[in-house]
């Protein structure tokens, strides 16, 4: 049965990504017709029009936007350097704007991050920062979303946290708390932003609705108790994640997880949403309480082989 409201044609950018893929799922059930972009090629769906492109070429954005009535763009880079990120993050979102105002579409939804409220922290901060400054300049009916970390099966960003706490010892940063959200709660808001007017030229920062986040030794220790161990958790001085980092690097090259960007971001004490701006509850509330969320996310990475 298709969706109601004004909203018919769902243009996707990150669509083969973590958090595109529940996206377009979701969209699907939804009754959206759904187009989404590509660099590779797939092959035709009955439920899902790929467009094969990528940021960088403006022809396949304007044929991913062309007739859709709104869009939302997830795609971006979470690792690599300054130059790339720029590219991609900040270069990728002015790419799919100039798309959308081309072919006449004027819903955007844009992916961003927390992280862009520290952007001294981080060059990942600093260019969704700018990705943001982009939308909300564009003159397009535009939400823009911060989530906080994300997780839910086929995560690999919080997947090395799972691991950790199936040995049974977890390497936490220096302390503080941060908030968290389930990819499906966090896909539900995405698409229940795009017919609401009171969402427009808004920015919202959602979370699973713990009040105050996170403490890091305490998320660690529910980790724990999902694989039955009472998890050691062990906080690693700002020095001490530095040096990590440096090792990281030496073995993984191009291709470490712990950049000295990271640990900065890490080491910031304070990662929890703003309050007064969590969505309406009229609009969104989350639904996947965390414990069941991480205990299912578990146990897709047992059932997938990424813990061996």
């Amino acid at each position: 049965m298709r969706r109601r409201g004004t909203i018919r044609t769902l243009a996707v950018t990150g669509g083969t990504g973590f958090v595109g893929g529940h996206l377009l799922r979701l969209a699907v059930a939804e009754g959206y017709d759904v187009r989404a972009l590509t660099r590779a090629w797939k092959p035709p769906e009955d439920e899902i029009a790929w467009v094969e492109g990528a940021l960088d070429r403006s022809d396949s954005l304007e044929k991913l936007c062309a007739g859709a009535d709104s869009v939302i763009h997830i795609a971006g880079a979470i690792n690599g350097n300054e130059a790339e990120f720029e590219a991609v993050n900040v270069g990728g979102t002015a790419a799919v704007i100039d798309a959308a105002r081309k072919v006449g579409v004027r819903r955007f939804v844009h992916v961003s991050s927390l992280s862009a409220r520290e952007p001294e922290l981080s060059a990942y901060g600093r260019s969704k920062l700018k990705s943001e400054r982009l939308v909300a300049a564009s003159g397009l009916d535009w939400t823009i979303i911060r989530p906080p970390a994300i997780y839910g099966p086929g995560d690999r960003e919080t997947f090395e946290l799972f691991r950790m706490a199936r040995m049974g010892l977890v390497g936490l940063p220096p302390g503080g708390h941060f908030s968290v959200i389930h990819v499906d709660d966090l896909s539900r808001l995405l698409l229940a932003v795009l017919d609401d007017a009171d969402s427009r030229s808004v920015l919202y920062e959602p979370d699973d609705g713990r009040e105050g986040g996170w403490e890091h030794r305490h998320f660690a220790k529910t980790l724990g108790r999902i694989y039955g161990k009472r998890a050691v958790t062990v906080a690693m001085p700002r020095p001490l994640l530095h040096l990590v980092s440096g090792v990281d690097r030496l073995v993984r090259r191009s291709k470490a997880k712990l950049t000295p960007d990271r640990v900065r971001y890490f080491s910031h004490p304070d990662w929890v949403v703003a309050a007064e701006r969590r969505p309406r509850s009229a609009l969104w509330m989350p639904q996947v309480h965390t414990p069941t969320g991480l205990k299912e996310t578990a146990d897709w990475y047992r059932s997938e082989g990424w813990l061996g």
